[in-house]
């Protein structure tokens, strides 16, 4: 009939659907809440996720060995300098050994009987050239100068010379090089100190009872190296040698031929100091040769 509605049929329920594993909820957002998407089964998901690893594994081996592959860039010696233009070089590890030759300087102290003003040649021995602190061993000889004196003669001929008189030079040396184990624009810097032990020739002509003997020496000095290649360089040094000259006590008696009175002494030495400490500048050259014992 018209004006009634025919009675609504109830449409029964759908189906509840299988239970499957939602993707969402493996990848889920990074606030904690799960993404919507198709549901998938779990064996599904498992091989989905072993091939995404094989993949990136492949990926990973293939950068690695690209990377490997690739020419390697040259280093740099220093911050701002590549290795062909650094000004710094490194410096042969290994021993050295120096042929040296200079001249040797000083009064002789204030009588000048001490050895002084003359050549002297030798060589020395290195290790550690490469290293900051250096140690060394050096022998030399010279011909140097002295005067005689006479203390029992007139005081006009007390004095005479110069007479020669040959030393040999024997020292251990410590040599700090500033710049380490590098040179710079192929110079490297040193400061360094000997001791030694300076033996001398007799001199007959001198009958003073005067003998120079044995005398330990200390040699403080500063220097360079200039290397013409990693093995040959040239060496430069100042040096002042300081040692210590002992007087007979022939020198405080009256001379013989022209003694003094106590208020005008003809001796040489008046009083009791029969001692002197003298410095004599020393300096050095040499050509150097580097090498691996």
């Amino acid at each position: 009939m018209a004006g009634l509605r025919s009675p609504e049929t109830k449409k029964p329920p759908h189906p509840e659907p299988p239970r499957t594993v939602a993707r969402g909820r493996l990848f889920g957002c990074a606030q904690g809440r799960l993404r919507e998407g198709p549901t998938l089964p779990i064996w599904e998901i498992a091989t989905r996720i072993g091939n995404r690893r094989r993949r990136s594994l492949a990926l990973l081996g293939m950068r690695i060995l690209v990377l490997c592959t690739l020419p390697s860039q040259p280093a740099f010696a220093q911050v701002g300098h590549a290795p062909s233009g650094s000004p710094f070089r490194d410096i042969r590890k290994g021993h050295t050994f120096t042929v040296t030759g200079g001249y040797f300087g000083g009064s002789g102290g204030q009588f000048k009987i001490g050895p002084h003003g003359g050549e002297v040649f030798g060589g020395r021995y290195d290790i550690r050239t490469a290293n900051t602190l250096q140690i060394g061993l050096a022998v030399a000889r010279g011909n140097l100068d002295r005067f005689i004196v006479d203390p029992f003669v007139r005081l006009a001929n007390r004095t005479s010379g110069p007479v020669r008189q040959s030393v040999t030079f024997a020292e251990l040396a410590l040599q700090f090089n500033l710049s380490g184990g590098k040179s710079w624009h192929r110079i490297a810097p040193f400061i360094g100190a000997g001791v030694g032990l300076a033996f001398s020739s007799a001199t007959p002509a001198d009958t003073s009872q005067y003998k120079f003997g044995r005398k330990l020496y200390l040699a403080p000095s500063a220097g360079f190296r200039f290397f013409i290649t990693d093995r040959l360089h040239l060496r430069g040094e100042a040096r002042a040698a300081f040692w210590k000259l002992n007087y007979p006590t022939t020198f405080q008696a009256e001379p013989i031929e022209e003694p003094g009175t106590p208020e005008n002494p003809n001796a040489v030495i008046v009083g009791n100091n029969l001692s002197e400490w003298t410095a004599s500048p020393w300096l050095q050259v040499g050509l150097g040769y580097s090498f691996s014992p």
